[in-house]
């Protein structure tokens, strides 16, 4: 099926609350792009993420407990938050290894905010070169249970949302095509429901974009065998795949190289060719940070070079 491998470019994401800043991203499908940092408000939708149990303090004054209990709690909210701003300075730093054995402390937390991003490192880990076969599988389906704890821990979470979409995604292609098209609706469904929760995330916007261009794009017989497998099977329209693609590039321009190259594919798709020489353009002009980008370069430059032809 096109688009088979979709999503594999969703490394990269938008961390997890408000205050913004640029970091330089290196590593497999890292990029320039804003990352928000944690602050208590959003550690587990606002609750502390260790869960303080009332002992029996009889020898204590009420407003004793209460001090003692307050100081406990802002120095588990502290470490809490120490914990998830180093995590996301060893993202920034691309240190996929160090980054997953950091997060595995925190498996069988109740807070969303370490599992959904020991999801993605987990599948940051599984992307990298070196990983055997049977240990990227592993990691694949792991990646997928810790997103999947996220989105049950709190269904409030956006990065949940997503993370939950892009992994499931990747198991799809160990279920084989009928589960990975059935799998398609409930993609959708947790993108649009990570937009709905952060309009300010390019990145969700961009893969609920490559979504439906994945869907587009399928051949005639591609398509009749989805039909024969779902009475309804998943469609889209070059159209939709552009309003996104634009809608992202909207809220954070040149977020992306291949949001760039999206663009240019959307308006050759639609036979507009003065936009797609545009976008393509700025594909091809986008500063190569990372081996994607250079790919995103090769590939800008030979869409071109058809379009002149």
């Amino acid at each position: 099926m096109a688009g088979a491998t979709f999503m594999r470019f969703a490394a990269r994401t938008v961390l997890s609350a408000p205050a913004c800043k640029a970091v330089k991203i290196r590593g497999y499908h890292r990029q320039y792009l804003t990352t928000f940092r944690s602050n208590t408000s959003t550690i587990n939708g606002g609750r502390t993420a260790f869960l303080l149990t009332l002992p029996v303090l009889s020898y204590l004054g009420v407003e004793a407990y209460r001090r003692v209990q307050s100081a406990t709690v802002v120095h588990a909210l502290e470490k809490a938050e120490e914990a998830v701003e180093q995590a996301d300075y060893l993202y920034s730093c691309g240190e996929t290894e160090k980054l997953y054995q950091l997060l595995l402390q925190y498996k069988d937390s109740d807070d969303a905010e370490f599992l959904w991003r020991l999801a993605r490192a987990s599948r940051d880990l599984s992307l990298l070169a070196h990983i055997a076969a049977d240990e990227k599988k592993r990691l694949t389906f792991e990646a997928f249970e810790y997103a999947k704890k996220a989105l049950e821990k709190n269904e409030a979470c956006f990065a949940a949302h997503k993370w939950y979409a892009v992994c499931l995604s990747d198991i799809g292609d160990y279920e084989g095509v009928k589960v990975k098209i059935g799998n398609s609706y409930i993609i959708k469904e947790h993108l649009q429901r990570a937009i709905e929760l952060n309009p300010k995330d390019a990145t969700s916007i961009h893969i609920l974009g490559y979504w439906c261009f994945a869907f587009a794009e399928l051949a005639w017989y591609q398509r009749k065998v989805a039909a024969m497998i779902f009475a309804s099977p998943p469609t889209a329209t070059y159209e939709e795949a552009l309003a996104f693609f634009l809608k992202a590039e909207e809220v954070d321009p040149n977020f992306y190289s291949k949001n760039l190259l999206m663009l240019g594919k959307s308006y050759m798709s639609l036979k507009d060719e003065g936009n797609a020489v545009l976008w393509l353009r700025k594909a091809r002009d986008y500063p190569p940070h990372t081996e994607e980008d250079k790919e995103v370069h090769k590939e800008a430059l030979d869409l071109l070079k058809k379009l002149s032809a």
